[in-house]
Formats: structure tokens, sequence, C-alpha cells
């Protein structure tokens, strides 16, 4: 999933008139059942890479339903939020629409969508459990999952076993211990762990696994929590991961990872799992050494369990002014239910929920990502958490820690201040 999964932000001021749409009640709606049309927004995504699947959501719709008309189009990440900002802020939606994860809170905040109800909708009681918090606002349900992306380790094997490592390490002692011995081998212009002090995802892994967490929610209000001991703690270790085998530049964050990993400085990275396979593309690999070399792991915790991951991926959810929102209900779960999982794992894609993901551990070749799933985090699902993210909150406080400008402590004080004063405010 070669694509950087951003909050939904600047949207306030095209839906002025979209929370007074909003739906009332628990969700679902039969509000356009017997509609003769439908329009599915997608991205390029399903467009390229598991058309079929599309194909096959429509013939099952229109067996129910002779006659009906489903157009569809298809947006690239970097330009389907402006698209959609610009129509919702008139009559004439798409009845279903996908969104990153990350990007659905902003929207279901102002309102924009139609809540739905989660019984109708396959493996709902099984969803992940990050991407179920994507798509629940304020104990309503308004978007389905569709797929997911994990982060695993990866590393160098024959770096590895030139510094007389054998064995993928299996608990964070292990690692630590063949990191050392990697940094020893290459010396202090070599990044044994390369790791992006402004890559929050990374370091609020370390949060999470601390018992941390960025924000806690009490009586319907968020107040951070980056200083709390747990916090502190995980973002100690991060720390002390970025001070040991970090020796590139402590300002980046973790846009070209793959790119600095193909350059061969590099033994290990902590990432999407699709960035070692795009390091060793021969476009990327520099070194010509990486391919077949190159191994994805599940990144063990310093807690003693498997690092939580933040669980990146895609959402379809229903605008509120659809005419036709059960229709689209309707495609949304032949599409991302039962048949279409399936064939979005045989994609090479995680799926949305826990039962088929337990399937994919019992494959090697899909073992890793699905096991590493199994323990995720998301982001807290509070109405000013788009704010945040375009302060670059974190990012700026994991820089001052990264560079040794402010103590942990003090970065992480700081931090917590300027998150309150936008969290709660919608």
């Amino acid at each position: 999933m070669k694509r950087k999964l951003t909050a939904a932000i600047g949207i306030a001021g095209m839906m002025v008139s979209i929370a007074a749409c909003g739906g009332e009640g628990d969700g679902g709606s039969d509000k356009g059942a017997d509609a003769k049309e439908l329009t599915v927004w997608l991205t390029v995504d399903a467009q390229n890479n598991w058309p079929e699947l599309v194909k096959a959501a429509d013939a099952a719709v229109k067996k129910k339903h002779p006659g009906l008309k489903i157009d569809h189009e298809y947006y690239g990440w970097p330009d389907k939020n402006a698209k959609l900002d610009a129509v919702l802020a008139t009559d004439k939606v798409p009845d279903v629409v996908e969104m990153g994860n990350t990007e659905m809170l902003g929207y279901m905040v102002k309102g924009a969508f139609a809540p739905l109800d989660q019984a109708d909708f396959d493996n709902s009681d099984a969803w992940l459990d990050g991407l179920k918090a994507s798509v629940t606002y304020d104990g309503k349900t308004y978007g389905v999952p569709y797929y997911a992306g994990g982060r695993v380790a990866n590393w160098r094997k024959d770096v590895a076993a030139s510094a007389g490592v054998k064995s993928t390490p299996k608990t964070y002692k292990e690692l630590t211990a063949a990191l050392d011995k990697i940094q020893k081998k290459q010396g202090d212009k070599f990044s044994a762990w390369y790791q992006p002090t402004r890559d929050w995802y990374a370091a609020m892994s370390f949060v999470y696994d601390a018992g941390g967490a960025i924000a806690t929610e009490s009586g319907g209000q968020w107040k951070a929590s980056l200083s709390s001991p747990e916090s502190l703690k995980g973002l100690t270790e991060f720390k002390n991961v970025v001070d040991s085998y970090m020796h590139g530049d402590k300002t980046k964050d973790e846009s070209d990872r793959y790119i600095v990993y193909g350059q061969g400085k590099s033994a290990m990275i902590f990432a999407a799992a699709w960035e070692g396979a795009t390091a060793e593309d021969p476009k990327n690999d520099k070194t010509g050494k990486l391919k077949g070399n190159l191994e994805n792991f599940v990144m063990p915790g310093p807690s003693g369990k498997n690092m939580p991951v933040f669980l990146g991926g895609s959402d379809l959810a229903v605008p509120v002014k659809s005419d036709a929102q059960a229709l689209a209900a309707e495609w949304i779960n032949a599409f991302a239910g039962s048949s279409g999982q399936k064939g979005l794992m045989a994609k090479g894609n995680l799926p949305n929920n826990k039962t088929d993901l337990a399937t994919l551990k019992n494959d090697p070749k899909t073992a890793v990502p699905a096991t590493a799933a199994e323990s995720n985090w998301f982001v807290p699902m509070a109405p000013g958490w788009g704010q945040v993210e375009k302060a670059q909150i974190l990012q700026t406080m994991l820089q001052s820690i990264g560079t040794g400008k402010k103590s942990v402590e003090a970065a992480a004080e700081e931090a917590d201040a300027a998150i309150d004063k936008v969290i709660n405010t919608k």
C-alpha cells in the first residue's frame, strides 16, 4: 500500500450545510432502497489491482435489483478529497466513497456520512480493532472497513550474518543485541536501524507498547497523555533507539525511508509491509544486494509482547446526502463482505476482520504481516484530532527529543499542552 494515510483536514468550510442533514438513530437507512442508479467512488487501487472484485459486487447487487445502473469513478489519493469536498457542498454526491482510515474522522465529526447499522455487514463482530475505531464516532458506525495494511520489521540478512547474527530475533532483547553487533561491525556512519525521528507511527507504537496513549477520553472529553509515566517510558525507549542506531539526519520523516534503505547504509527498518519490497526494486536498490537478502519479521516490543502497530487501510462510507443509502450499504457488503475479503487477501491485502486474518497466519508468505496486525492501535477518535495532525504536534515533539533539543519529559509536556488546546474542538 504505497501511500501515506493522513487525517482529513480543511473540510469545515465546504460542509456548512451537512451537519443539519445528519441521520438520527443508531444507524442504517431504508432511504433509496428502490433507487435506479448508484454512484461508487473508489481509488485507482481497485481499478488497477482488483477490477474483477468490483464487477462481482456489481453483479451481486444487480441480481437483486434488475435494471439498476451502477456508475464508477476512480481517483488518485492526492486529488480524491478535494473532489469529494467540492461535491459534498452540493446535492449531487456519490453514494459510496472510499476513504483512507485516518481521513474518516474529520468527515464524521462534520456529519458528512450517514450512520450505518453494523449488523448489516459481514464479519462486523470481528472487525480489526484499529479499523473498527476508524469508522466509529460518538457511539455510531459511519463506515465499513475495506482492507488493512500493517507495519513489520525488515532487515538485511547478509548484514546481520556478517556481524555473526544467524537467526531472526524473536524478542526485543535479541533484537537490540543483534543491532549492537551490527552497529559495532559497520561503524558509526551506518544506521543499524534506520528510524526517522519524526516517524510518529513508529514512536507511538513504543508508547502503546508501554501502556501509554496519545490521549485518553473520560466523560466525553479528551486529554493528552504523552507525559504519563507509561507514555514517557515508551518515548524514552524510542529515543534510545534513535540515539543508538539511527545515524542519519535526525530531522527527517519516513516519507522516503524505502529510498534511503535502498542506498545500503542501513540494516533494518520498521515500516509499512510494502517498503522492504519497494527498496529492493532495481530502481531503488543502489547496492544490487537487497534482492533475496531482505526479510520481514514481526516487530518485538520492549514489553515482551509483539509491538502494537498502527493499522492503516481503507474504509467505505455513504455520504449523508445520498439518495440511495440502502442500496449503497448493499453494494458495500457485496464488495467488502465475506467473498470480497477472500479476493482482497488473494491480492496481498490484509482482511478487515480477525477471522480471515487468522487464516493468513498459516501461510508462510503472509504469516508475518498477519501476526503483526493482530496487535494494533489507532489515533484518538477525538473531534479535534485533525487539528493535532495538521499542526504536526507529534512530529515536532519527536524531533525535539531525537535531536536532543529538549528532554523527553519537557517535549512531552509541551506536546500535551498543544494537543489539549485543540483536541476537543470540532
